[in-house]
């Protein structure tokens, strides 16, 4: 647990921290452009990051009256170049209300930590290309954009077919 300079702390996330973490997911969903793509739920989410065999993890910004500010979700990935695994983040969002504290910083930081204490080499997500103010965030943080690639996804109707050849 991290102490930070307004008397939240960072943590990881612990049962009941699910609702504060859905509410931190559906604003980022609203703030995408996105509200009606959340299908997530408090069980769900229990499950998932507390369950018998976690896949995802979270870290979050809790106030000190346990308030969920700021969360990074995220789960390990594998580079078979390197033979090793590194952290891709899923989602960091910071309440708009506390923007300017440090919370992303502090995330971030705590995510680089984890890396480095597991012996992973590579901490990696996506932003939207519109999102300016993110990348900008994430430039002033070092991270470089990765031009050559592009993310593929297939869901829905082309995953049922897919699945079927």
């Amino acid at each position: 647990m991290t102490a930070l300079t307004d008397g939240a702390v960072l943590r990881p996330a612990r049962p009941g921290d699910e609702a504060g973490i859905l509410a931190c997911i559906q604003s980022l969903a609203d703030y995408e452009r996105e509200p009606d793509a959340v299908d997530n739920t408090v069980e769900m989410l229990s499950a998932t990051l507390f369950g018998e065999d976690p896949r995802a993890f979270a870290f979050v910004v809790a106030g000190e009256d346990g308030e969920v500010r700021a969360i990074a979700i995220w789960f390990l990935t594998y580079s078979t170049w390197t033979g090793k695994h590194g952290i891709w983040l899923e989602d960091l969002y910071v309440h708009e209300r506390y923007r300017s504290n440090g919370y992303g910083v502090a995330l971030l930081s705590a995510l680089a930590a984890e890396c480095l204490t597991r012996g992973y080499p590579r901490l990696e997500w996506t932003v939207l290309d519109w999102n300016e103010p993110a990348i900008g965030f994430y430039r002033a943080l070092g991270a470089e954009a990765m031009e050559e690639w592009t993310t593929r996804r297939v869901t829905g109707a082309a995953l049922e077919a897919l699945a079927q050849r």
